[in-house]
Order: C-alpha cells, then sequence, then structure tokens
C-alpha cells in the first residue's frame, strides 16, 4: 500500500462514505468559519474538501489554520457526506472528516493564483511553469496531449507501422530555415546539427526495408517566432514505400479521424481535395479556413473602364460577398477599412457595397458606377439583399493575401469561425520550385527530395516554375497540420532536382552524397508526410498558441525565461570547444 495515500483528490464519492482514508496534496484555497475549518485539496486528479472541527480536535485545527497555499499535506480522516454540496466537482458530494495532518512541505506564497482564471501574466507564469502546470487549463492540456500521442502510436501500431528513433545529432544542411549548430570537441572546428525534421534518416529507412516507418519526434529551427511555432517543436514524423499519394492520404486522413473519434468523441466526414491553384485563386491562402464560404470573386471584367483609377490601374481587382453584412454602419466599415492598411496587412484601401432590402447598390464610389453597372457587380457576387460587397485591388499576389486577411476578419466578426467546428481539408499540386529574388535561383517550395508530378518534368528545362509537386498539405480550420509529397527515390532525377536547385554536382556531393549512393542499392518508392503535434493538439484544445499545449516552451524571443536560456558559458568551455569569443 502507498504510505502517503490510499486514494486520489479525485475518486472519492458517495460509495465511499464511512471509509478511513489517507489523501495527499496542495493547499488550494482554506476558510475559517469560527468553529469549522474547511480546506481544499488539490492534486492532479481533483479536489476535496477537508473539514476539522474545534470540539473535535482544537490542536489539529489549529494546525489547520496556519497551512498556506500550496502546501504541500498529508491527511487521515473519513469520508463523510457534504451538508453544502458542490454537484461542479465529482468529490462535492463528500468531504473528509480529518483526523491526522501532517504537513510535508510547506511552500512561499505563490507569485499568482493557481486557479483555472489566474492573476498572472504570461510572462510570469512562463517564470514559474512548474506553478503554471498546477493549473487546470494548462494541466488539462498536456493530459490531452498524452492522450493525442497515445492514440497516433496504437493507430499506426495497427497499421503495421514501426516506431524509429534518428539522430539528434546530424549534418547541417543548406535548404530550409536555419539550422541549430553544435560544435565538436574532438574534432576541433566541426560542427554537428539539430535537425530541422528527420528527412534524409528516413528515406534511408525505407531503402532499408523498414516500409512503414513513425516517430513522434523533436526537431529544431533557428527562425522568427510566431504562436505556433517554437525553436524546438515535436512533429508526427511517417514514411511509406510502395506507396502513391492517395495511399498516404488515406491512411493520414484515416488518422486524422481516428484522433477526432477517440480523443475529442467528433466523426469526420470524408476530407474535401483542393488543388493550390485553387486555394489561392478563391481564398488567397494555401491553408483555406472552409468553416465559412465567402470566396474570392474576380472582378476586373466587371469594374474596369469605368473612370475609377484605382480599378482601371490595378493589375486584379478581387472581393469577397459577406453574406447578411449590409446592416454594418460606417463606423465598422471605417474599422475595417482601417484594418486593411494596418503594416501586417499592407492594402491602400477598401471599397464597398450593399444591397439593399429593395435590391438597389450603394457603393462607396458611386462617382465612378451607375445603378446599370452596380447591378453588375451584385450579379458577379450573387449579392442578395442585407449582403455587403468587400473590394481590393492592387498587384494579384499582394491582393489575394490581403482580401484573404479580410475575409478571416470578417469570419471573426461574424463569429464563423467556431474553434469547435472543424473542416480540415487536402491542399494538393503545389508549385515544386519558388523563385527566391534576393539568391536569384530557384528554391524547393518543401525540400529538394520532392517528386515532381511525372507529367510536369519535362518543364524543367523550359518552365520550371510551372511543375508541379507531388505534395500534399493537411489542412484544418486554417491551420496547416501537417505536410508531406512523394520522394525522388532515383538517382538521376534527384540529381536533375539538385541543378535546378543551384547545387554544383560538388555540392551536391558534399551535402547529399550519402543518399544518392543510397538510392544506387535499391530505393523503393516512397513518400510520407510529417504532422504538427503541437498545432494538432492546439486545435484539439482549441487554442491559437502551441505554448498553451508545451510543458516547457520558450517565450516570442525564443528564451526559456524559467531556466534563462539560451546563456553564457565559461571561458574555459569556449577554449574546450576551440571557439573565441567577440569583444
Amino acid at each position: 500500500m502507498n504510505m502517503y495515500r490510499t486514494h486520489t483528490c479525485g475518486e472519492l464519492t458517495l460509495k465511499n462514505l464511512g471509509e478511513t482514508v489517507t489523501l495527499s496534496g496542495w493547499v488550494q484555497k482554506s476558510r475559517d468559519l469560527g468553529g469549522m475549518t474547511f480546506i481544499d485539496m488539490r492534486d492532479r486528479y481533483g479536489i476535496t474538501q477537508l473539514t476539522f472541527n474545534t470540539d473535535d480536535d482544537e490542536q489539529l485545527r489549529e494546525l489547520a489554520r496556519d497551512l498556506g497555499r500550496e502546501y504541500v499535506i498529508q491527511v487521515k480522516g473519513t469520508v463523510i457526506e457534504r451538508s453544502n454540496k458542490n454537484l461542479n466537482i465529482p468529490t462535492g458530494e463528500i468531504e473528509i472528516k480529518v483526523e491526522e495532518l501532517k504537513v510535508l512541505n510547506a511552500a512561499k506564497t505563490p507569485p499568482f493564483t493557481i486557479e483555472n482564471e489566474s492573476d498572472g501574466g504570461e510572462e510570469l507564469r512562463m517564470k514559474y511553469r512548474y506553478l503554471d502546470i498546477r493549473r487546470n487549463p494548462v494541466k488539462n492540456n498536456l493530459i490531452m496531449r498524452h492522450k493525442v500521442a497515445q492514440e497516433i502510436r496504437r493507430y499506426l501500431d495497427q497499421e503495421n507501422f514501426l516506431e524509429v528513433e534518428t539522430p539528434v545529432l546530424i549534418k547541417s544542411t543548406p535548404e530550409g530555415a536555419r539550422d541549430f549548430v553544435v560544435p565538436s570537441r574532438v574534432h576541433p572546428g566541426e560542427f554537428y546539427a539539430l535537425p530541422q525534421s528527420p528527412q534524409t534518416f528516413k528515406q534511408l529507412l525505407m531503402v532499408s526495408g523498414i516500409d512503414k516507418y513513425f516517430q513522434i519526434v523533436k526537431c529544431f529551427r533557428d527562425e522568427d517566432l510566431r504562436a505556433d511555432r517554437q525553436p524546438e517543436f515535436t512533429q508526427v514524423d511517417c514514411e511509406m514505400s510502395f506507396v502513391e499519394q492517395s495511399d498516404i492520404i488515406n491512411t493520414f486522413e484515416g488518422l486524422t479521424k481516428h484522433l477526432f473519434k477517440n480523443v475529442k468523441g467528433i466523426t469526420l466526414e470524408d476530407f474535401p481535395t483542393m488543388p493550390y491553384a485553387d486555394a489561392m485563386k478563391y481564398y488567397g491562402s494555401d491553408k483555406p479556413d472552409i468553416r465559412f464560404d465567402m470566396r474570392f470573386v474576380e472582378l476586373n471584367e466587371v469594374v474596369k473602364g469605368h473612370g475609377f483609377p484605382v480599378f482601371d490601374n490595378a493589375e486584379l481587382v478581387v472581393g469577397i460577398n459577406a453574406k447578411g453584412c449590409a446592416k454594418y454602419t460606417r463606423k465598422q466599415l471605417d474599422k475595417l477599412t482601417s484594418f486593411v492598411k494596418r503594416p501586417q496587412v499592407g492594402a491602400t484601401g477598401l471599397v464597398y457595397a450593399r444591397v439593399n432590402e429593395d435590391g438597389t447598390v450603394k457603393s462607396s464610389v458611386d462617382k465612378f458606377y451607375s445603378q446599370e453597372a452596380l447591378e453588375q457587380w451584385k450579379e458577379a457576387f450573387k449579392g442578395e439583399s442585407g449582403d455587403l460587397l468587400l473590394v481590393m485591388a492592387g498587384p494579384s499576389d499582394e491582393v489575394r493575401k490581403q482580401l484573404c486577411e479580410l475575409r478571416l476578419e470578417v469570419g471573426n466578426i461574424e463569429g464563423l469561425r467556431d474553434p469547435s467546428h472543424y473542416a480540415p481539408l487536402w491542399v494538393v499540386d503545389f508549385p515544386l520550385l519558388e523563385w527566391d529574388s534576393e539568391s536569384e535561383r530557384f528554391h524547393a517550395m518543401h525540400h529538394p527530395f520532392t517528386s515532381p508530378k511525372s507529367e510536369d518534368i519535362p518543364l524543367l528545362d523550359t518552365e520550371p516554375e510551372k511543375v508541379r509537386a507531388n505534395a500534399y498539405d493537411l489542412v484544418i480550420n486554417g491551420v496547416e497540420v501537417g505536410g508531406g509529397s512523394i520522394r525522388i527515390h532515383d538517382k538521376e532525377l534527384q540529381s536533375l532536382m539538385f541543378k535546378h536547385l543551384g547545387f554544383t554536382p560538388e555540392e551536391a556531393q558534399n551535402q547529399f552524397g550519402f543518399l544518392m549512393e543510397a538510392f544506387t542499392y535499391g530505393a523503393p518508392p516512397h513518400g510520407g508526410i510529417a504532422l504538427g503535434f503541437d498545432r494538432l493538439v492546439s486545435i484539439f484544445a482549441g487554442i491559437d498558441s502551441i505554448r498553451d499545449v508545451i510543458a516547457f516552451p520558450k517565450n516570442n524571443a525564443g528564451k526559456d525565461v524559467m531556466i534563462n536560456a539560451p546563456a553564457s558559458i565559461d571561458q574555459s568551455q569556449l577554449e574546450e570547444l576551440s571557439l573565441k569569443t567577440t569583444n
């Protein structure tokens, strides 16, 4: 028997009446009511009320009155029925009449309240993260994270995947984000890198004959941080041999449905598939939020030639129909205009038109457009009485991104982005390459091992920007949850890919010669996917920031304020690593 407790603080009910029990936990709060003292004791599993009566043992009650918040205590007593029941908690119908009390550890008063709604700011709670985890919202997110990981392993094990660990100290590569590097003491002047992903290793496992691999693995990227990014993060890394794109999509759509069913109790329908070109054309994003419609409508043919220079001189005029929003006041419309003019969005302005109850259209540019012309706007938008038409103009790529931000903002205002409603989809047929104006060469949109669509391979030499990748992203509620591709498994095609990415044969050999050689020993057709584990859990938890589902996250500056990392190291360590300091 456990000497510290016979039960947890979350399991006792009326079924346990009359039992003598031992509990251990933390003091949540104390209430002194004259002749009675009540203490709420908390552990990971819940809260149990303790009662101390002066008439029974005044010395014991005095000891109880001296307890501070977050003291670690052990009590022994009898389960009795609670007169003032709290049906909001599982233990709310009972309490413990305490007969013995032992202080296991005193505690300083915490810097913020350990309650669901804390009075501590994010930076303070991150500094004392071990206290923050005692709060139910953070603790429950970690429980959710555990459940998701267990269900992932259960599903993939049933599908005959093997969990294989790959190295953490690897070689730095030039593609992707910046690497975190680790100096080698025994090889002065040489460095390991921490993996941005196990990409090449999982491909080598396919060459090894491990035809179904997965790993819930830490990855590292030295990049600018946002709410959905951390310098170290976790992904569900997977690879399969002898598969086509549909095989991988079916397998991991199955995994996603399994997780929603077994973790959230939600049954999802089959996921739609959307080509990248359509996602950009109709939503201005390669990760569209399809919980609501509001698709883009291109208006060049409708609005140009009427003397309005903003539209006449624009490469693209495009808009959205905000159904039922014609009721917006001038103040609300000015607020939307200010929103799109923010530096983060970058638009120069916003044109709007209301469809009135009588079907007529009233716009902010009536000076240039007759009612007959505005009727064409309404027809293009399939507008109805009560609709609000929002229109923007500018360079095609820029204005689509700006309108995307406006669409999401209107969705927020109208309550169309309910975090408890889930709308997954697959985005496919990404461009294989994207032009980088700084380096003046093409870069791989995903990574250099992504296979082009077989029918597009001839375009590599003539129109490389038109080559489509055999790649796919899983998007849920406007968040890219995962991405993958069918890989190149032929040495000659991989060499051609390196050439178009600007690698010399010597650079390709130096960076990836080991993989190229492996391909000469019988590499099977293969492909895979990596799911952002932190993002997936945050979607299940209904929160925006992945920091809230990570036990010990970094802040926006990439620092761990709890342990003060990163930090400087001793001069002797630097010398041992053959590193020099700069003054």
